[in-house]
């Protein structure tokens, strides 16, 4: 076991919040890239979006000096300043950025600011426009800036001056998928995060959140799924999720990989069409009247369960998962159709 030391960062303490209404944009899993960087000679510029939080190793170096966990340019000796080109995996709506410093204390940037493109290709120097104006930056913590209107964009250049450090880039914001392009005909996952599903309301996420389940590809591990801590008292825990787009469930698949001896012992899913986003306070009471539209099903440890016995319902926009009493999913998919 290694000897090495390490201290975690602080988390965003609206983080909760934010991940209740939005998806971080910049994360890799959804094909976000830091493409170009003007300097990333002490920290590569991929590490600003890695999904896990910012760490501080007291006594890792390598050959060009301390590591620190995010991207790091080196001191400026001449005019200008730093930049770093982020292309997202998707495109999508923002609403809200934290440039975080984590252990950046005499090396973080004195300002920031960022553009925005929309282009499908690489943006010219006129597609750019100004998404967050240049503003004074803390170090050692977190810098959120929340936008009057979310904005769509592709693409980001985050601006540094002179030079310095950022250890991550956070986009919060919401997946706008063309569902024109989407024949009537084609069966979808509704719920992929790809396609604009979101978690939005859940009773309990100890150890990782619902939005985890929406995820492409097959959970790596086990952090990378929706698990909740042991329930110590009567009842069962729940999460709400919102579809891309409304339409009818033909099929689901429930993976409950890396969960053994944690995985829930049955699930239900009701469904319903909502014309407005739910009120927060009201969206566990409401949610439990919504009509079952898969019963009471067993399931099994580190396995996937295909379900094909939908209950017949018409176009639903959100879905309640039960899972009783408590434990991990590590994905789930609701294939289907969109509504007409």
């Amino acid at each position: 076991m290694s000897s090495e030391r390490f201290i975690p960062s602080v988390p965003l303490a609206e983080e909760p919040d934010l991940l209740r209404a939005f998806v971080d944009l910049a994360h890799p899993r959804l094909g976000t890239e830091v493409t170009h960087a003007s300097d990333d000679f002490f920290a590569d510029k991929s590490r600003m979006i890695a999904p896990e939080p910012p760490v501080f190793y007291p006594d890792r170096f390598d050959d060009h000096g301390k590591w620190m966990d995010g991207w790091e340019s080196r001191r400026k000796r001449e005019p200008g300043h730093d930049w770093a080109i982020v292309k997202l995996g998707q495109r999508g709506r923002i609403a809200a950025i934290d440039i975080d410093t984590s252990f950046f204390t005499g090396n973080y940037p004195p300002e920031a600011m960022i553009e925005a493109a929309d282009t499908v290709g690489e943006p010219k120097d006129g597609d750019w426009y100004p998404l967050v104006p240049k503003r004074a930056l803390d170090g050692n913590g977190h810098n959120l800036v929340r936008l009057p209107e979310p904005v769509p964009a592709r693409w980001l250049k985050l601006h540094i001056f002179p030079d310095g450090g950022v250890a991550r880039l956070r986009v919060y914001g919401r997946i706008e998928k063309d569902w024109s392009e989407v024949g009537a005909d084609e069966t979808v996952d509704l719920a992929a995060l790809v396609n604009g599903g979101a978690a939005i309301a859940w009773n309990d996420a100890h150890y990782g959140s619902p939005a985890n389940m929406l995820a492409p590809g097959r959970a790596p591990v086990m952090a990378d799924g929706w698990e909740t801590a042991r329930r110590r008292r009567p009842g069962n825990d729940w999460c709400v999720l919102k579809l891309g787009t409304p339409g009818t469930i033909e099929r689901i698949l429930v993976d409950t990989r890396h969960f053994k001896g944690n995985y829930p012992d049955r699930l239900t899913l009701r469904g319903a069409k909502l014309s407005e986003h739910p009120v927060e306070s009201e969206i566990e009471a409401l949610s439990s009247l919504w009509p079952e539209i898969v019963t009471s099903t067993k399931l099994e440890a580190d396995a996937e369960l295909e379900i094909a016995d939908i209950v017949p319902h018409g176009a639903i926009s959100h879905v309640r998962l039960d899972i009783f009493p408590d434990g991990g999913i590590s994905r789930l998919r609701l294939y289907g159709r969109k509504a007409s």
